[in-house]
């Protein structure tokens, strides 16, 4: 009987979700396991076979925890809100909500081509009003806590999109959306005061399953360093602050460095003597993104600030202020004290200013070819210090600036607080008003959600508002506090918003009196496994364990954490090795091979296709050979006799199946599964026929790949009741994973002369007894004396002869 997928998998899809097999319930005695995937962007250019990687792996695991007993929770929904979307309706003058449809609907249809088991009953949409609802309602609780607030902040603009960007939305001074210049801008924004979480985000990283490289990646972001702040006095009688992590090198500080937007500047506008040089200086700084800022590699530019000095505390030398765009004012102080000998890049700027060098810690000079390290050296030239180790030296330092009343011991965090407004339509509106006798006040709870009114045009005014601000009936509105005149807020919420607390909805998602209820989130969270890209293991895991410790805080969820465990898989790349895109024209349409391999076919070869965890590119071959491991197992059914059990001549290798395949996929190693599977049925070909107890377990080890063909095969030949995703995952017996025989490796003097097949339990001295008694090894030996008999057990013998 040929395989034929056409039809068969459409058919079994229907029944699953007919029959609700995959739909989790919220009562139920089983143990709980909650599985998820990051919930996809619904884009107009629909899925590539890069796509679903991580949905058929985690479908794997989900459908694995099914057959062995678990109330299994695998949802899925859509993070549709966002700047693509905006930017296609304004092109095309069609409305965001309308396109936003059409790219679910074909999302859904792709998805569900593929037997993905998801709880399609529970599907979410942060678009949905009856979802943003809860967005809303958490900002507001955000802003009722003190942890949302408005100020002045110095944003990445877009001079052709007309909105504020994440410093992650911009590439080499370019927005990535739509590639026009980047500007800086300064404009009033909402922020979130995520720096409060700083030492709880790093702190509570040991309570979770995380790789090392994603814990890594979420400590280097938040950036924990501790240090001094230290004051220096200006020859204008104001002080500026740093925060340095050295402060042992301060005799080593011969300028300083403030950013070009640093607000002393205006303050001292009227005393600077070359402000006309300062003004052109910030123009040109405002045009670069930070990345560009920061860029070690650029060449250094700077102003020196003609009027104003500044004065070293440990030494009152007066020194020179510059500014330079290297120095940001959204990180620390906005101001840096410069020790040229131990930085390469205060160096650099002072071989180009002029400033002078001096060597504060012996053997750390940068530019010494006998340079070591400077934190590891012994101070020199600094007073109080000479002699010290640079760390004796920071104790000493940061006592003498605290008793000096100069500076005092510091923590800093790298982390900023998070920009959380955008000047867009599409995203959820910010529930609140501003009036000016009361100030910014909060939408009253009963008045949520807060939806987007209808509007004309979705382009951003010329000023750079959202395209809201011009809907003046929706805009003025009364004040909740006073019933006074007020005005709507105009910013929208980022498409972060949505994301970060999806996977709670999906415990409780019809709920309209709270976001998820008490009940359902006691049982089901924290999530057990969240599978992503690496590219979301800082900002959004970041965003979504910041929301969730804040709702733990004011006792919404009941853990601190929100995922016990977090994994990363790798790209699936075009054939030519590259990532796929239309541009490279690599792109390969998962629809074209379920129409023409069938969707069993494609996931084994996503999972077959390499390391889970690394990069992978595309192989037309590959998936030629998954399609034919497939066929073989469809043919299984010519060989089938009428009866009997697991035969004894196959039974070791069943068990060592049942078993390696049960623990790769808890070990993300799905390729060497499959590897096994494949194994087995060349035993079982090799002994020309199955039993029904052979296929029946064949079939479910099978069927979290090939959910499809495993289904059929089962119906066909009625190997038990119910479907094969509702069995029961079969045990092994430790004892006959063993082999009994194994094959022994014989050496004479370190080199192999022979292999001799033994008992697998044989002892040292039967497997000695054996080795010399071969002809092979006689051979070699030629009469020479044996000086010692090494043993490897299961492994190897080796003889050493004189």
């Amino acid at each position: 009987m040929k395989y034929d997928h056409t039809g068969m998998e459409a058919k079994w899809q229907k029944q699953w979700e007919e029959k609700g097999v995959f739909h989790a319930s919220n009562d139920s005695d089983k143990p709980k396991y909650y599985t998820l995937i990051e919930f996809p962007y619904p884009s107009g250019q629909g899925l590539h076979v890069g796509h679903p990687r991580s949905y058929t792996a985690l479908d794997i695991v989900a459908r694995k925890r099914r057959l062995m007993g678990y109330n299994v929770l695998y949802p899925i929904g859509w993070d549709a809100f966002g700047l693509p979307t905006e930017n296609f309706a304004i092109k095309n003058h069609v409305h965001p909500e309308v396109v936003t449809k059409k790219n679910i609907a074909r999302f859904k249809q792709q998805l569900q081509s593929l037997g993905i088991s998801f709880d399609w009953s529970r599907e979410i949409n942060t678009t949905d009003p009856s979802y943003y609802k809860w967005t809303q309602w958490i900002f507001l609780q955000l802003f009722k806590h003190g942890l949302a607030y408005k100020k002045e902040a110095s944003v990445n603009w877009c001079t052709s999109c007309k909105c504020v960007l994440a410093n992650e939305e911009v590439v080499n001074g370019v927005c990535e959306r739509c590639g026009s210049e980047v500007v800086r801008k300064v404009k009033s924004q909402w922020m979130l005061k995520i720096t409060e979480y700083a030492q709880r985000l790093i702190d509570d990283l040991d309570l979770v399953d995380y790789p090392d490289r994603v814990k890594a990646q979420q400590k280097n972001w938040i950036g924990r360093s501790t240090g001094a702040e230290v004051d220096f006095d200006t020859t204008l009688g104001d002080k500026l602050t740093v925060y340095t992590t050295r402060p042992d090198t301060l005799f080593g500080a011969t300028y300083m460095v403030i950013s070009p937007e640093h607000p002393m500047i205006e303050k001292w506008a009227g005393q600077i003597q070359n402000m006309d040089e300062v003004r052109a200086y910030q123009e040109a700084a405002a045009k670069k993104s930070d990345f560009e800022r920061t860029e070690v590699a650029k060449d250094k530019t700077g102003v020196k600030l003609l009027g104003v000095q500044a004065i070293n505390p440990i030494n009152d030398r007066e020194i020179p202020i510059f500014i330079s765009d290297y120095v940001l004012v959204s990180y620390g102080t906005g101001a840096i004290m410069a020790v040229p000998a131990h930085d390469t890049r205060d160096w650099e700027f002072a071989k180009k200013f002029g400033p002078p060098i001096i060597e504060v810690v012996k053997g750390g000079n940068v530019q010494e070819e006998a340079f070591t390290d400077c934190a590891t050296g012994i101070m020199v030239n600094s007073g109080l210090l000479d002699g010290l180790s640079v760390e004796e030296a920071k104790v000493k330092i940061t006592k003498w600036l605290t008793e000096n009343h100069r500076g005092r011991a510091k923590v800093n965090f790298k982390l900023r607080d998070w920009v959380f407004s955008r000047q867009r339509y599409w995203g959820e509106p910010i529930p609140i008003v501003y009036c000016e006798k009361c100030g910014y006040v909060p939408l009253p709870e009963s008045e949520l959600p807060l939806t987007l009114p209808e509007v004309d045009s979705y382009e951003p005014t010329e000023n750079g508002e959202s395209p809201l601000a011009n809907m003046t009936d929706w805009v003025n509105t009364t004040c909740p506090h006073c019933g006074g005149p007020a005005k709507r807020e105009t910013d929208t919420m980022p498409q972060w918003a949505g994301s970060s607390w999806y996977f709670l909805r999906y415990t409780d998602p019809c709920n309209d009196q709270a976001l998820a209820s008490q009940q359902a989130l006691e049982y089901w969270t924290p999530v057990d496994w969240y599978n992503g890209g690496m590219e979301h293991t800082t900002l959004h895991l970041l965003y979504s364990r910041f929301w969730h410790k804040f709702l733990y805080d004011i006792k919404v969820v009941p853990t601190p954490e929100p995922y016990a465990k977090r994994t990363s898989h790798g790209m699936i790349l075009g054939e030519n090795g590259e990532k796929m895109s239309k541009s490279r024209g690599n792109v390969v349409n998962p629809d074209d091979i379920v129409k023409e391999y069938g969707a069993d076919t494609m996931r084994l070869f996503e999972m077959f296709i390499g390391d889970f965890e690394k990069a992978a590119p595309w192989s037309a071959a590959g998936i030629r050979g998954c399609r034919r491991f497939v066929e073989r197992y469809w043919n299984l059914q010519d060989i089938l006799v009428k009866d009997g059990g697991i035969r004894a001549s196959l039974e070791t290798p069943f068990h060592k199946t049942i078993k390696k395949v049960g623990e790769d996929i808890e070990n993300l190693k799905f390729n060497t599964a499959i590897a096994a599977l494949m194994s087995l049925i060349n035993d079982i070909y090799d002994s020309g026929s199955i039993t029904p107890e052979e296929l029946k377990v064949f079939t479910i080890l099978l069927n979290p790949f090939a959910p499809h063909v495993t289904e059929e095969v089962w119906s066909l030949n009625m190997l038990g009741e119910e479907m094969v995703c509702q069995q029961q995952w079969p045990a092994y017996d430790e004892d006959k994973c063993k082999d009994e025989t194994i094959e022994i490796v014989v050496q004479v003097n370190g080199k192999v002369r022979g292999k001799l097949s033994m008992p697998a339990d044989v002892a040292k001295d039967a497997a000695v007894s054996a080795a010399k008694a071969d002809e092979k090894i006689c051979a070699a030996i030629g009469g020479k004396t044996i000086l010692k008999e090494i043993y490897v057990p299961g492994k190897l013998v080796n003889l050493v002869v004189k």
